[in-house]
């Protein structure tokens, strides 16, 4: 009878637990070319997170899509190791050649961070990118001045 009500409690941790998943969608053209990597170790609950996939040398055109998350396996391991290991499972998906940014963007839509910003202030644009996106449901591009 213990058994059973283990295995049953079990089954049903399983089953609630959700699986955590974030994706960053771009508006270039998804091409066949992605880098996954199932397993990539980040630490305790994420505080130390995975070691940052350089996209650039096989994403020549750029990266479509960005995809993060944490299988049914990945958070069983975190379980088993109390957090401290937290593995990561990562898809980038690249960029078709020629697809590039759409050409109607308006002035609003468009922040650039300049080179010596703080982090606070590049805090603050991020934010303002983000709260002009959700009130006018537009894409908002962000880049940094070299």
């Amino acid at each position: 009878m213990q058994k059973t009500k283990l295995l049953s409690l079990f089954i049903l941790v399983a089953f609630l637990s959700g699986c955590y998943n974030a994706m960053v969608v771009t508006d270039k053209t998804p091409s066949n070319v992605v880098i996954d990597k199932p397993w990539a170790m980040g630490f305790v609950y994420g505080l130390v997170p995975p070691t940052p996939i350089n996209a650039s040398t096989t994403c020549t055109n750029g990266v479509a899509k960005v995809e993060t998350k944490l299988s049914f396996l990945n958070q069983l391991v975190s379980g088993f190791t109390f957090g401290i290991v937290t593995p990561m499972h990562i898809t980038v998906t690249c960029a078709e050649p020629g697809s590039t940014a759409s050409t109607n963007i308006s002035e609003e839509q468009k922040i650039t961070i300049p080179k010596e910003a703080t982090e606070s202030e590049i805090q603050e644009l991020y934010k303002l990118a983000s709260d002009i996106a959700v009130a006018n449901d537009v894409p908002v591009y962000v880049t940094h001045q070299k």
